[in-house]
C-alpha cells in the first residue's frame, strides 16, 4: 500500500506492507509564507510537486515500483483552502492555511445568524477568496473554479484532473458539512454565496475514487482511502469501538474518542466530527485539543535556548527525581479543550535559586500530560461510556518516554505507543487497503497494528488525584490573571 500524508510543514509518503510496517518512506518540507499578521499561505503547486517527489522516493527506498502498489490512501492537514481552475488545473491563488485568521471577524457575524464556524474553518477562507480575489471571482462567474481543501486538490492532480472528491471526515472539518443530512449544508452555502457545483463530491473514506495518472508514477494506481489526519490516525490506531481513544502529540496534542454511529455533542469544549465512513456506516468522534504540546519543547529549545533538541528533553526530565517545586501551564497558544480560552497564556511558578533547566523541562512535560488529562476527562464527560481502558498515542513527541510514563501515571491507565509514530499515514493505508481487499476486514487490520511500547501507571491513586487537583487550581489562577 502507498500512503500520502500531507502535513502543514512537510509531506511524507509511506509504502506499507501487509504487516502494517513502513517498507520505505520519503519526506520533503513545504514552504509557508506570512504576508501579513494573521495571514498564512502555501503554494498548492509546490505541495503537489513535493508529493510526487516523496512518492517516488518512498517507492525507491522500498525497492519497488508503482505497478506493485495495490492502492493509495491520502491524509493530511485539514481546513487549508484551495481554489483552482477546472479547465487548466492550475491554482488561482495561494492556499490559505488552516492557521490563517484573516476571516476571524466573519465567524462572529455568522454566529449571530446561527452558523457556528471556528475562525480556522475552510468555509470562511473559501468565502474570503471568492469575495476578495478577482481571479477567483472571475473563474467562479465562468463556472471554472473548483473549491476544496488540500486532499481534494491532491486527488484532482493525482487523477490527472478527472476526480473532484473528498471524504466525509474532511468535509466535516470544513465548516460546510450538515451532520444531520450528511451532505454539504445548503443553508450555509447560500449565506456564504458558495455554489455546491464547485465543491467536491463527498464519498466514503474507504472507496474507489479512481486511478492515478500513470504518467506520474508509471502505473494507474487506484486511489481508495481518504481521511483527515486526526481521523486517519485514529483508524491507524485501530480505535474501532465506541469509547476507544488516541492522542496525537504534535505541535499541539489532539485527542479523538470514538463515539459510534450516532453524533455526540459537547458541553466541554470538544468538537463533534465524522471519524470515517465505510460503506453506508458513518462513525463519529469527539475531538479535543491541547493547544500547545510539542511547541512548548520547541520554545524551550529556540526561545530560551535551554534545550539542545526536543529529543534531549526525555533525558533531562529523567535526570531529576521531581520538578523541585516548579510547575508549568503550557498555554503558549491559549487553552483549548475544555476551557476554549484563546486569551490564556503560559505560566511558570515555584522557581527558586535551586531550580535547574532539568526541573523546568520536566515541569513542561508534566504540564502537557496534565492538560491531556483535562481533555480526556472532557471527552469522557461528553460521552460517558466505559473506557478508554488504554490510551494509544502517536506523533513526534510520543517518542518521549518520560512524557508517556507520566501520562499513564496521571490518567491511571496504560498508554500504548505503536511501532510507527506516523499513525495517520498507516491509517490512510489501512483505509485504502480495506477498499481493495488488501486487508479483508477490520479484524485483519487489528492484527496488522504493530505495538511498540507500553507504559503502565506507577503513581498511587491518592498522589495522582492530588497532583491533578493542584494543577486545576493553578490553571484557574492563570486564567484569572489573564482576564485581568
Amino acid at each position: 500500500m502507498l500512503a500520502i500524508d500531507e502535513g502543514t510543514t512537510g509531506v511524507r509518503a509511506l509504502v506499507v506492507d501487509r504487516d502494517g510496517r513502513a517498507a520505505g518512506q520519503g519526506y520533503r518540507e513545504i514552504g509557508i509564507t506570512y504576508p501579513r499578521p494573521g495571514w498564512v499561505e502555501q503554494d498548492p503547486q509546490e505541495i503537489f510537486d513535493r508529493t510526487v517527489d516523496v512518492v517516488r522516493e518512498a517507492l525507491d527506498r522500498a525497492l519497488t515500483t508503482a505497478a506493485a502498489v495495490a492502492a493509495v490512501g491520502v491524509t493530511g492537514q485539514r481546513s487549508t483552502a484551495v481554489v483552482w481552475s477546472r479547465r487548466t488545473g492550475h491554482p488561482l491563488c495561494p492556499a490559505l492555511s488552516w492557521q490563517d485568521l484573516r476571516a476571524a471577524e466573519r465567524s462572529a457575524e455568522l454566529l449571530e445568524r446561527g452558523h457556528f464556524l471556528t475562525p480556522l474553518a475552510a468555509a470562511l477562507k473559501l468565502e474570503w477568496m471568492m469575495k476578495n480575489l478577482s481571479a477567483v471571482r472571475r473563474a467562479t462567474d465562468e463556472r471554472d473554479a473548483l473549491f476544496g481543501t488540500i486532499e481534494s486538490w491532491l486527488i484532482w492532480k493525482l487523477s490527472g484532473g478527472t476526480i473532484h472528491a473528498t471524504d466525509a471526515s474532511f468535509a466535516a472539518t470544513s465548516g460546510l458539512y450538515d451532520f444531520f443530512e450528511k451532505r454539504w449544508s445548503t443553508a450555509l452555502l447560500d449565506d456564504l454565496g458558495l455554489g455546491q457545483a464547485a465543491l467536491p463530491e463527498i464519498r466514503p473514506s474507504s472507496d474507489d475514487y479512481g486511478r492515478c495518472d500513470p504518467s506520474l508514477f508509471g502505473a494507474a494506481v487506484p486511489i481508495s482511502g481518504v481521511a483527515g489526519d486526526q481521523q486517519a490516525a485514529t483508524f491507524g490506531q485501530v480505535c474501532f469501538e465506541p469509547g476507544q481513544a488516541k492522542v496525537s502529540y504534535g505541535t499541539s496534542a489532539m485527542a479523538d474518542r470514538n463515539v459510534g454511529s450516532a453524533i455526540a455533542l459537547s458541553a466541554h469544549g470538544a468538537y463533534p466530527l465524522v471519524l470515517w465512513k465505510i460503506g453506508d456506516e458513518t462513525v463519529y468522534c469527539l475531538e479535543g485539543q491541547v493547544s500547545t504540546a510539542g511547541a512548548a519543547l520547541q520554545w524551550l529549545r529556540d526561545g530560551l535556548g535551554i534545550l539542545p533538541s526536543a529529543a534531549e528533553s526525555d533525558r533531562l526530565a529523567w535526570s531529576v527525581a521531581d520538578t523541585g517545586g516548579v510547575w508549568a501551564v503550557p498555554a503558549f497558544q491559549g487553552l483549548g479543550t475544555p476551557h476554549q480560552d484563546a486569551g490564556a497564556r503560559a505560566a511558570f511558578g515555584g522557581l527558586s535559586r535551586g531550580s535547574t533547566r532539568a526541573h523546568v523541562v520536566r515541569a513542561v512535560l508534566e504540564g502537557v500530560a496534565l492538560r491531556v488529562r483535562e481533555v480526556v476527562e472532557a471527552l469522557a464527560a461528553d460521552f460517558p461510556v466505559a473506557g478508554p481502558e488504554v490510551l494509544r498515542v502517536d506523533g513526534g513527541a510520543a517518542a518521549n518516554d518520560f512524557l508517556l510514563q507520566f501520562q499513564s501515571d496521571v490518567l491511571g491507565i496504560p498508554v500504548e505507543r505503536p511501532e510507527s509514530l506516523d499513525a495517520a499515514g498507516i491509517g490512510a493505508a489501512f483505509l485504502a487497503g480495506l477498499a481493495v481487499g488488501f486487508w479483508p476486514d477490520l479484524d485483519a487490520i487489528r492484527d496488522s497494528w504493530r505495538p511498540g511500547a507500553r507504559f503502565e501507571p506507577q503513581m498511587t491513586a491518592d498522589e495522582r488525584e492530588e497532583r491533578y487537583a493542584r494543577f486545576c487550581r493553578v490553571v484557574r489562577k492563570v486564567r484569572e490573571i489573564g482576564a485581568g
